[in-house]
């Protein structure tokens, strides 16, 4: 009954959002609401803006894409700034045809859907409502009654700009139906549906042969020319190409470099004049948003025909990468899982990023820049914290290679190769190792993988071992560390202790017998060489470590375990140290005494209700942890 209730209330909200009067009326309404005359450009930007707009490390993140599309921040606040918002200024950018270049699966076509079913659902509210002529099949804007003597008039009373002229059947309608009286045409709120073909078109190229250009400007109605004698008759014609049906809000136009070219001559007229020719009719205006999407390889072959150096200069070329941040790519394999059917198939932590890791490096280039490897660079990309490296870094290499991201291996290869490891382990649970494991035997059947690609893909698979094994082995340590965040505490407590001893130069009591005693250099010591700090630097990084505590006391903020990155990595890997042999001995030995025993089930136990893991994943983990510590 849940269901059939919201039915209801979705039929009674239609009812509600629905407004017909006369042109006279929506002289009043555009009065008190003047933002339902906006150009369909302009209702885009206004619709992305509207959801939400955050600043993030200095850049524009649009709460319009965040839970579709990840980690191209950069090449979304390129493609809103430089092009829907200098359209919707009425800049000659809006006079271009948006086309989307990238790789395969790269999210051209999400970001094309997330703008059709935007756009429907934007119509809906107050901000973004559509009102049209009544009956037009395009949607006509109603201010195109308006003469053409009489605009500058309404543009100095209103402040309103009136672009585009009345159609055919419009004027004749005006004629016949209303006697002239532009004051009496009827009209409506209209709704944006890409189903019902109402302000959303998508043109799709089949064979040249067949393919008709009514399918874009609409066709003779056979049928009705004998009624109406002529075929110059507005009412012997259908309006219902996508050019009419797309009009006041946007049409895709799938594979345009791969359409015949009678088709794109209509766009030339579109795009820079904002009409069309249909028929034997004057020109019809039309106000829309044309959006292609395509590949590099296409667009390169495209723009060197010079039989197409007229559309050139018509078209805005928007790159969309891949994504080249290891959490965001994540992100992207958890909502594809969520989306499937094997959404209740146990992963085991990490699998999915270890894929993340090996897929980042194949799109990543070798990077000039002396010291930075190409897993650094992945690091700094993701924002992590790599010595020596800061922003200005990251924005230096991701300079050096404007086309990184444009080639490497898709998420959906990913996500078919994790498919197989699922359906291969019988539905129970995959590991990062099981998920690897599919990646490198599928190499094989990958068609569009040369040899070359294919022998650097199976070392950046080993990268990703590797890293999986350092997150692994430290996985079980954490677990094997009995309430770790106090044991880390206790012992950063102690090292600062002896550190504002050692740097004041005094005296430290010990705390049974009250004795004073000098600063413990070799507790010191042991967990600054964790981190590779010398022997001559160590001053330097003590003294470092009081004027970040004394910064925060500054602020009136407390210094804890995660104030300081570099301590922390020294803390983390001297408790591990500290704890290896014990971790070795419990998980290598083939029958475990009680005490061992006991301790095994405990880690599997927090790894289980604190890691993420299963009984599964967790035992695998063990055993493949015991294995790398006893190599």
């Amino acid at each position: 009954m849940d269901i059939l209730k919201k039915i209801e209330q979705y039929r009674e909200e239609e009812e509600r959002l629905k407004w017909e009067g006369t042109f006279a009326d929506y002289l009043a309404l555009i009065k008190e609401k003047p933002w339902v005359t906006q150009t369909a450009h302009s209702r885009v930007y206004n619709m992305i803006k509207d959801a939400g707009v955050e600043e993030k490390n200095g850049k524009k993140v649009y709460s319009f894409f965040k839970d579709s599309i990840y980690g191209l921040e950069e090449a979304l606040e390129k493609l809103v700034e430089e092009y829907f918002h200098s359209a919707a200024k009425r800049l000659d950018v809006r006079k271009r045809i948006l086309l989307l270049m990238g790789p395969v699966s790269g999210g051209k076509s999400t970001l094309v859907t997330m703008l059709k079913r935007g756009l429907e659902n934007y119509s809906r509210t107050d901000r973004g409502a559509v009102y049209a002529i009544k009956g037009c099949p395009m949607n006509e804007d109603p201010l195109h009654l308006i003469p053409l003597h009489l605009r500058k008039d309404f543009e100095e009373e209103y402040g309103i700009k009136i672009e585009g002229n009345l159609s055919p059947l419009n004027m004749m309608r005006l004629e016949e139906e209303y006697g002239g009286r532009i004051e009496d045409v009827l009209v409506e709120r209209v709704f944006f549906s890409e189903d019902k073909r109402t302000g959303i078109g998508t043109f799709s190229p089949s064979d040249p042969k067949s393919q008709d250009i009514a399918d874009l400007t609409g066709s003779i109605d056979f049928s009705t020319i004998a009624e109406f004698g002529s075929e110059s008759d507005p009412r012997a014609y259908r309006f219902d190409g996508e050019l009419n049906k797309a009009n006041r809000g946007m049409m895709e136009f799938q594979e345009m470099l791969k359409c015949d070219e009678k088709f794109l001559w209509h766009l030339l007229s579109l795009t820079q004049e904002g009409n069309f020719k249909a028929g034997r009719f004057a020109l019809i205006s039309a106000d829309e948003l044309i959006l292609a999407h395509t590949n590099e390889s296409e667009y390169k072959s495209f723009i060197s025909n010079k039989k197409n150096e007229a559309l050139h200069s018509r078209i805005i070329v928007m790159k969309i990468p891949y994504n080249l941040k290891v959490s965001e790519e994540e992100r992207i394999y958890k909502k594809m899982i969520a989306e499937s059917d094997l959404a209740h198939v146990h992963i085991a932590p990490h699998a999915l990023k270890v894929a993340a890791i090996f897929t980042i490096l194949t799109r990543l280039k070798e990077p000039h820049k002396a010291g930075i490897d190409l897993v650094k660079k992945m690091k700094l990309y993701d924002g992590e914290a790599v010595e020596g490296y800061n922003s200005q870094d990251v924005k230096e290499l991701q300079a050096e290679f404007p086309d990184e991201g444009m080639s490497g291996i898709d998420p959906r290869y990913v996500i078919n190769r994790i498919s197989s490891a699922i359906i291969r382990k019988q539905l129970t649970s995959i590991s990062a190792l099981d998920v690897l494991r599919s990646i490198k035997e599928g190499l094989d059947a990958h068609a569009s993988i040369s040899k070359e690609d294919k022998e650097r893909y199976i070392d950046y698979i080993t990268v990703a071992r590797k890293e999986y094994d350092m997150i692994a082995k430290e996985e079980v340590q954490k677990a094997f560390v009995y309430s770790y965040d106090e044991s880390a505490k206790t012992l950063m407590d102690n090292y600062l202790d002896n550190v504002e001893a050692y740097c004041n130069k005094n005296k430290l009591r010990d705390p049974l017998t009250g004795e004073e005693m000098s600063p413990d250099e070799k507790l010191m010591r042991s967990i600054e060489e964790q981190i590779g700090i010398s022997e001559n630097a160590k001053k330097a990084f003590r003294e470092e470590i009081l004027i970040r505590i004394s910064a925060y006391a500054r602020k009136g903020k407390k210094f804890d375990y995660n104030s300081h990155e570099r301590l922390r990595e020294a803390i983390q890997k001297k408790l591990f140290a500290d704890l290896k042999d014990i971790v070795k001995i419990t998980t290598s030995v083939k029958t475990p005494d009680e005490s061992q025993l006991k301790k095994m089930n405990d880690v599997i136990a927090r790894l289980i209700d604190e890691h993420g893991y299963n009984s599964v994943s967790a035992n695998e983990l063990l055993r493949y942890v015991g294995s790398l510590l006893n190599r």
